[in-house]
């Protein structure tokens, strides 16, 4: 459903959000190949709430010098 992968200095930073079946949502935030934080949603809202976070975060990265 969504993924951004961001590029630096030999780093990389990847979020992502997957709808698993009907049951729910997986919430990542990778950094190097290490999982950062691993959530599971039912609620749509939290969903929406976790691709706010993350598209605000993406934007404080790339206007470090990060790019996808």
């Amino acid at each position: 459903m969504f993924v951004k992968e961001l590029h630096r200095a030999g780093h990389t930073k990847r979020f992502s959000i997957e709808q698993q079946g009907g049951d729910g949502w997986d919430v990542r935030l990778e950094q190097d190949n290490r999982v950062l934080k691993q959530m599971r949603y039912t609620d749509w809202h939290r969903v929406e709430r976790a691709l706010n976070k993350f598209a605000m975060e993406i934007g404080e990265l790339e206007e470090l010098g990060w790019r996808g």
